[in-house]
């Protein structure tokens, strides 16, 4: 485990001072073997028999794929349609300076082995792009020089190929403020076509930056054509930003969506923990620019789309972190209604834009309709291109399954750990969209550090929970909790609902606390539905209210006493942190819920019917997920005032929990609790309404379910002016995390009852690793030592050397003090602090 420590500081270390740095940015945007080849065709000014830019061609000569073509690949095991005419650039560029024969050879037999094939499965589909770009590097190769010696089938395809070219040569006007990329983009590509672009149209479209709409190969080869200085300047300061010699497929970037894509990989790979200052920094810069700058855009579609796809993925990475935007930043689009057609029209070219749409319509709070109309938008169109299966054109490798993911499951009903896992074995590419002759990806998955860092914090994980549910299957066995008789033994299940909600570097006391918690409340539950007699009932009712087992027997004083047990370690664990000792607070939250068990219990016997008001007031309590986050926020780091963990009155973002969470039980647990003779607010409004319907009733409360969970989010999302990374947004982040355990296990049925459905999760979650193509990392073999008799029962400590500084699960380690005390808890499980 130590081993995984030190790594992990390493790495965080080194991302810290290179994946941030301005200087670095341009290594987070894909390289275009493309355009690296049409900047390596451009001769020396003096040297013409050398190139300028020797650095792009030495890029080109070790970048080649092991099965011979340079571009994309699908999911790092097969080329993607753009490998073709990659391919064929990069050879005449050999050609052409008398290099890597070896490396034409390989090429040319990628070439024949599979041109015929990939051009055959995607003829009916193949991108605009692909028909212009393809013929031409086909054309170039011929009067280089370079001999393809095409076969017949071969050519016929091409010659399909061409003519399809053609007509969109006819059809578009050679700038075309509809295209993403217009005619005179791909200048590189009209050579020999009916196309003849004078020196003048190409002054006319250049940027003040030299570059013909920003793109390196099309100004390259204006370059080759007028010697234009302009273009000279920008191709020099392209190269100067591409120190390993790859341009991208687009230049200059915009730096501040690639650190936002940044934050955004950063989080869903479960890294934040340890970039916080980092993401806080960049996220205070975009949202003040975010506020001032103003909806309108010029009248250029492409740059409607990529100011949309910024705005989206801003808006989402902004609210999550609390800020205060409005929806109308990324909800203009909806009043384009150019926009909207083209969207509907090329929805296959946008599905990256079309799936940050989405994600940023994650937290809706109450009235926001125009978030809920861009919901529907981009539902609709990602439910298109889901049934799309090419994607080695359409869609970048393994975004179908994550939009199949998205689509099925609502990111509230997913654990962040399992998210993270996902995204480190689906996220493999991450374009934004297709590009010229590409996917022009804006991405952090091509860090191999940040790859390797995300592994070895999961595993390192991994080992973490490992430990903490076998001390807590101990702890269930010695109570004898797992061998009741009666009712459900969830255990594992509640073990695995905490540890994996939530990426907030809870320590080990906040874990075990609200699982043994749930696992009492589990049992004691039961025990009131399906076991206990009224008279066994009352009287561990009135044990609990005088706080003394004395007198009971069998079940009853088995829940007392680990309940009894957990109430004083915990406030004993406060006492000795130099708290409070809120024994009797504690003990008053459990009595009002052991009450609310009993009331419940007693109407159901007796066929009492209570209002709705008077059910809900019960009901709220008896779902019990107040006491998981209010007694668990006393061991936040730093921790609340104990008046916000003890108020007086619940606030209103525990009221939301408790409302929503008992409402995702009641819609899925009706049909069992009308057969246990149990009171449910579906059966409830049911028999008030009778001629309604059972669905209708269900709709009812899952409407109003909908209102409760978006004033939740609101709660959680909007933070005060005083609030900071600390102790109060975890607070609120714990509510969330309850909650999304309850969306989870409440989702679209009654996982919590079922043994099976869950099973493949928890392994993924605690058990197996991650599958992704990096080198495996050996995970170490981790012990703890027992305590030894004499010692006191709470805990006992071993030191073990970690050279790091930093914090991690609740443990603080100082850069003069190396040794860290591994601390091993009966009531807790092993735990750092």
């Amino acid at each position: 485990m130590d081993t995984y420590l030190a790594s992990i500081h390493v790495l965080v270390t080194k991302l810290k001072k290179n994946m941030f740095s301005c200087e670095r940015l341009q290594s987070f945007v894909s390289p275009s073997a493309y355009d690296t080849a049409w900047l390596a065709m451009i001769p020396h000014l003096v040297e013409h028999n050398t190139p300028m830019f020797n650095d792009c061609l030495q890029w080109l000569l070790h970048n080649q794929n092991d099965h011979g073509y340079w571009g994309e690949s699908i999911n790092g095991d097969r080329p993607a349609i753009d490998a073709l005419p990659a391919t064929i650039v990069s050879m005449v560029v050999l050609h052409k300076w008398g290099l890597g024969p070896k490396n034409i050879q390989k090429g040319l037999k990628f070439i024949h082995a599979n041109i015929v094939e990939m051009l055959h499965d995607h003829r009916h589909n193949l991108p605009r792009w692909f028909c212009i770009v393809f013929p031409a590097t086909i054309e170039l190769a011929e009067s280089s020089g370079l001999q393809l010696n095409l076969s017949d089938d071969m050519t016929s395809l091409i010659v399909d190929i061409s003519h399809r070219r053609q007509q969109i040569l006819r059809m578009e006007e050679i700038v075309d403020k509809w295209q993403q990329v217009p005619l005179l983009g791909y200048l590189e590509a009209l050579k020999s076509s009916e196309y003849d672009v004078e020196e003048e149209t190409i002054r006319e479209y250049l940027s003040e930056d030299g570059s013909l709409f920003q793109s390196p190969s099309a100004t390259a080869y204006a370059y080759l054509s007028t010697g234009n200085q302009k273009c000279l300047v920008y191709l020099m300061s392209l190269v100067a930003k591409c120190p390993n010699g790859a341009v991208p497929h687009k230049y200059p970037i915009d730096e501040q969506l690639v650190k936002l894509t940044m934050v955004d990989q950063v989080k869903r790979l479960g890294l934040s923990e340890y970039f916080l200052d980092e993401i806080d920094n960049i996220l205070k810069k975009v949202h003040k620019s975010y506020m001032v700058q103003a909806n309108l855009v010029q009248d250029n579609q492409r740059l409607r789309i990529e100011k949309l796809y910024k705005d989206a993925l801003a808006f989402r990475l902004l609210r999550m972190h609390g800020y205060n935007v409005s929806p109308w930043k990324f909800c203009w689009f909806l009043y384009d209604n150019e926009l909207l057609d083209h969207l509907e029209h090329n929805y296959r070219q946008c599905t990256s834009l079309l799936y940050g749409i989405y994600k940023a319509t994650d937290i809706i709070f109450d009235g926001e309709t125009q978030v809920h109309e861009a919901r529907s938008f981009s539902t609709k169109m990602l439910h298109k291109i889901s049934t799309i299966h090419d994607d080695s054109i359409v869609v970048f490798p393994n975004l179908s399954q994550v939009i199949y993911e998205e689509l099925s499951t609502p990111w509230i009903a997913r654990l962040d750990h399992l998210d993270h896992r996902m995204w480190i074995e689906q996220n493999k590419e991450s374009p934004m969209w297709i590009g010229k002759a590409s996917f022009y990806r804006i991405s952090c998955v091509h860090n191999m550090e940040l790859m390797q860092l995300a592994l070895e914090n999961y595993n390192f994980k991994q080992l973490v929970y490992q430990n903490e549910l076998e001390e807590l299957k101990r702890w269930s066995k010695k109570w004898g909790l797992s061998e009741m008789g009666f009712g459900r033994e969830k255990t594992l299940y509640c073990y695995f609902a905490i540890s994996a909600s939530t990426c907030l570097p809870h320590d080990s006391l906040i874990r075990m606390l609200v699982a043994k918690s749930a696992i009492i409340i589990t049992v004691a539950d039961d025990f009131f539905d399906m076991r206990g007699s009224l008279e066994e009932l009352h009287l561990l009712i009135e044990a609990i209210n005088r706080w003394d087992g004395e007198g009971l027997s069998g079940p009853s004083k088995v829940i007392f006493d680990v309940l009894d047990d957990l109430v004083r370690e915990i406030t004993k664990t406060l006492v000795l942190g130099g708290k409070m000792d809120l024994t009797q607070d504690f003990r008053h939250l459990w009595r009002e819920i052991f009450n609310s068990w009993l009331t419940e219990t007693t109407w159901g016997r007796i066929g009492y019917i209570p209002s709705v008001d008077e059910y809900l007031q019960t009901s709220m309590i008896s779902i019990a997920t107040h006491i998981l986050v209010l007694t668990s926020s006393c061991f936040l780091n730093p921790s609340l005032p104990e008046s916000n963990v003890m108020p007086q009155r619940y606030e209103s973002i525990t009221q939301s929990l408790m409302a929503t969470t008992r409402l995702l039980n009641d819609i899925q647990s009706y049909q069992k609790e009308q057969e246990e003779g149990i009171m449910n607010l579906v059966l409830l409004h049911f028999n008030r309404n009778p001629d309604a319907g059972i669905d209708d009733s269900i709709s009812e409360v899952k409407k109003l379910l909908e209102v409760k969970r978006n004033e939740l989010l609101k709660h959680v999302f909007t933070y005060d002016n005083d609030d900071a990374i600390g102790s109060h947004n975890q607070w609120k982040y714990l509510h969330l995390s309850c909650f999304k355990v309850f969306q989870m296990l409440f989702n679209s049925s009654n996982l919590y009852d079922n043994d099976v459905d869950l099973q493949s999760d928890i392994e993924k979650a605690i058990y197996i690793s991650p599958k992704h193509d990096f080198p495996k990392y050996i995970k170490p073999q981790v012990t703890f030592e027992a305590a030894p008799k004499k010692q006191n029962k709470m805990i006992s400590a071993r030191y073990v050397q970690i050279p790091i500084r930093g914090r991690y699960g609740g443990m603080n380690i100082h850069p003069q003090n190396t040794s860290v005390k591994v601390f091993k808890s009966t009531m807790f499980g092993s735990c750092f602090i």
